[in-house]
């Protein structure tokens, strides 16, 4: 399997990495067999945190493949944001991964900039992890974030950290479109090695597995990281991963053109509706913070259906998203008629529906489409 650079760490990684949440979904003796086949194939990054079932992902890890630890680089990730917590998690993950050091310990899930700070303040997490490190029990110093990056990006600013994971997936991309646009450079800036997750979104790019995968690998990242539960799961990303080759920028023009989860209502931030003093882009921006612009007010299919009332609100950004509305300089006038920009959009959006769609979720009068 290909392996990267992990930025300045000097380590290398296989392009496709071992997420460990859904083997709380199998029996260990599935969970085994699962991470054996993929250390044989090449795997090299394995991943979990304290928190996957209360540590129960971190213990089948370490009974599985505890005995090839030298096969792999294993991280694991707390959300603990003192020092002692910090300290006092890493010694249980030590102990569960039946490990006598991490090579990568993240600070997991920092969502606000008030997390950040708290981390780097003096008694925070992260003299915790200086102090795991000088002891030998951590390699390298992580972070991560889900969503709206903007906490991540103060927080890389803040302190250079070894690593930073996120969300790199081509649907998101358009409801959080300075992951790849800001937070991607600064890292590279920085020195600072990325891993992706969320290459499928959640599961919700289920029917586009092939171009999902693909798409993730063709960002300057170090490696994906994917959850497998199944034997299937895990051949079928085997084989993406050893057939791979980077999308080209005419291939990557026709997939948001034709992808079926953007469709004919995700706003692909094209700028082709902006005029007039009104952008509707900055209204559709933050609908995505709102609910990822899953929810198109139409129910075509069931299953479909389900899966994006369980994942719209994934990253719970929905206040923010209302408040930073309700700030807006030209907001939606549901009055308004805006057929005239549907003219103008290339991928057949109705802007004037999808506006006031938008200004319902986000708006405080109750508004409704």
């Amino acid at each position: 399997m290909q392996s990267r650079k992990l930025g300045e760490t000097g380590v290398e990684v296989s392009v496709l990495g071992f997420g460990g949440f859904h083997l709380l979904e199998i029996p260990s003796a599935d969970a085994s067999r699962l991470l054996g086949t993929y250390l044989d194939r090449g795997g090299s990054y394995v991943e979990t945190a304290a928190s996957y079932g209360n540590g129960i992902s971190e213990r089948k890890i370490g009974a599985a493949v505890s005995h090839r630890r030298e096969e792999y680089t294993l991280a694991t990730k707390t959300t603990e944001r003192t020092k002692s917590g910090y300290l006092r998690e890493i010694d249980r993950s030590l102990k569960n991964l039946k490990t006598d050091r991490l090579d990568i310990a993240f600070m997991h899930a920092v969502q606000n900039v008030e997390a950040s700070e708290k981390i780097l303040a003096p008694g925070g997490a992260l003299e915790g992890a200086m102090e795991a490190k000088k002891a030998g029990k951590i390699r390298f110093i992580g972070i991560t974030g889900h969503g709206q990056p903007d906490a991540l990006i103060a927080a890389v600013r803040a302190y250079r950290y070894d690593v930073l994971m996120t969300g790199f997936n081509y649907f998101d991309r358009f409801n959080f479109p300075t992951i790849e646009g800001e937070l991607l450079p600064l890292c590279r800036d920085r020195g600072t090695g990325v891993l992706a997750m969320k290459a499928f979104g959640d599961g919700y790019l289920y029917r586009s597995a092939a171009p999902a995968l693909r798409y993730a690998l063709s960002l300057p990242v170090a490696s994906v990281v994917a959850g497998m539960n199944t034997d299937q799961m895990l051949e079928s990303n085997l084989a993406l991963v050893d057939s791979f080759v980077p999308m080209s920028q005419e291939e990557l023009s026709e997939l948001y053109r034709t992808a079926p989860e953007l469709g004919d209502y995700v706003c692909r931030l094209c700028d082709s509706c902006n005029g007039s003093g009104f952008d509707p882009q900055s209204v559709f921006l933050l609908e995505g913070m709102f609910d990822r612009q899953m929810d198109a007010e139409r129910v075509t299919d069931t299953a479909l259906y389900a899966l994006q009332e369980r994942l719209k609100f994934w990253f719970d950004q929905r206040d923010r998203a209302r408040t930073e509305y309700a700030a807006l300089r030209v907001k939606v006038d549901p009055e308004r008629d805006y057929r005239e920009l549907n003219r103008s959009c290339p991928y057949q959006i109705d802007i004037d529906r999808k506006l006031k769609i938008a200004h319902g979720k986000l708006s405080s009068d109750g508004y409704i489409y």
